[in-house]
């Protein structure tokens, strides 16, 4: 019953990610070609991860009562709704209530994690963790290329009804070979929790407040960087869209070949609080090496994505694997549902905060996230020394 569950929940989450990567090198074109300014995109962005924010813990709360497959189910009709506005988005108001949509039912990955912590022994969790982190990568293969295509002959209103599609087929595997993993339910979870109080609700816990701690600052310099890559690639690289999503599959595959096949090896060899600090200091090399690659020469632009990907990937399945860890037996969902929150109000404020200061010139994103995924890496020695004492 676990291999077989951990394979649908990998295609489950894979189609999920397919669709999200169709829509990331058009978006921030598409805003402007309705109007957006650099700083419109930015709020574009946050304005997904808002409503991640407000609601990831909510979802994480309610499959720690009802299930995780009623959960991943809700949220995958919710992705159909968002996909068809996008496609029918002409007006950029209505590309906001698209994005805002999306960030109220993304609900998939925290609950895929806690899915996975419900079957997978502790020791093995940060390999089983790589299973997201290759559904991801995938994703990056296949979404952005595909919907460069997509988009070069039928426009976004093709890519928008694509993604939904995907989206159908998700509901219908998950509906029908998703089996339900948690028996010990909780019957304290509130409907509406604060978010706020979820995230100081765990800070009598100083690992499980470091991790969340290293996670927003983390995502807080990733996120500049995801919102204004596309226009970094587009206006000063000279790159067309199709080519755009070719860069993203880039990223998607060392993705897959390091959570598919070398997290478990690099796990074994290192050590979780190892790979939390190096990971933590290649993404930030990448990240503020990446807008002064001479524009003539954008193959050493992969050589900072390289580092940025590996930096990723070792980095995001060690925070959750550590996280599940530390977390009482009952509130594993909660736990990753408030790490989740935690991202998204990182999201929130980095593509805002990227977007402002990428008007004013474009290399501000990537050096002050860079310097900040620095300060990251220092919380993580500190947490590597605390996690060996003990």
């Amino acid at each position: 019953m676990r291999n077989r569950s951990l394979v649908v929940l990998f295609f489950t989450v894979f189609i999920d990610l397919m669709g999200f990567g169709l829509i990331i090198p058009i978006l921030p074109i598409y805003a402007k070609e309705l109007g957006a300014t650099d700083t419109i995109v930015g709020l574009l962005g946050a304005s997904f991860s808002i409503m991640q924010f407000v609601f990831a813990s909510f979802w994480g709360g309610l499959s720690d009562k009802y299930g995780r497959r009623p959960i991943i189910l809700i949220s995958i009709i919710i992705m159909i709704l968002a996909y068809v506005l996008f496609a029918n988005a002409t007006v950029l108001w209505l590309l906001f209530v698209t994005r805002m949509l999306k960030g109220f039912g993304a609900a998939n990955l925290s609950v895929a994690q806690a899915y996975i912590s419900d079957i997978v022994p502790k020791e093995n969790l940060t390999k089983a963790f790589g299973i997201i982190g290759v559904a991801f990568g995938l994703g990056f293969i296949f979404g952005p290329s595909i919907g460069g295509v997509i988009n070069e002959y039928h426009g976004v209103r093709g890519v928008g009804y694509f993604a939904a599609g995907l989206s159908v087929v998700n509901f219908v595997m998950a509906y029908f070979y998703l089996e339900e993993t948690l028996h010990d339910r909780t019957q304290s979870v509130m409907l509406f929790p604060n978010p706020w109080k979820d995230i100081f609700r765990f800070r009598g816990c100083p690992e499980i407040s470091s991790l969340l701690t290293i996670n927003f600052v983390f995502v807080l310099g990733f996120s500049m960087m995801q919102i204004t890559s596309t226009l970094l690639w587009a206006e000063h690289f000279g790159l067309s869209q199709l080519h755009i999503g070719y860069t993203f599959a880039y990223i998607g595959f060392l993705a897959v070949v390091i959570q598919g096949g070398l997290i478990g090896y690099f796990n074994s060899w290192f050590g979780d609080r190892n790979l939390l600090f190096f990971g933590t200091l290649m993404v930030a090399i990448g990240l503020f090496s990446m807008p002064f690659v001479p524009t003539d020469r954008f193959y050493f632009e992969l050589v900072s994505l390289t580092l940025l990907s590996f930096g990723n990937a070792l980095l995001t399945p060690t925070v959750s694997s550590l996280l599940t860890s530390y977390a009482p037996g009952d509130a594993q969902g909660k736990v990753l549902g408030t790490n989740q929150s935690v991202g998204s109000l990182a999201r929130v404020l980095g593509p805002a905060i990227g977007g402002a200061i990428y008007g004013l010139h474009f290399t501000y994103p990537y050096v002050l996230a860079g310097s900040i995924t620095l300060v990251v890496s220092v919380l993580a020695i500190r947490l590597r020394k605390r996690i060996y004492s003990v």
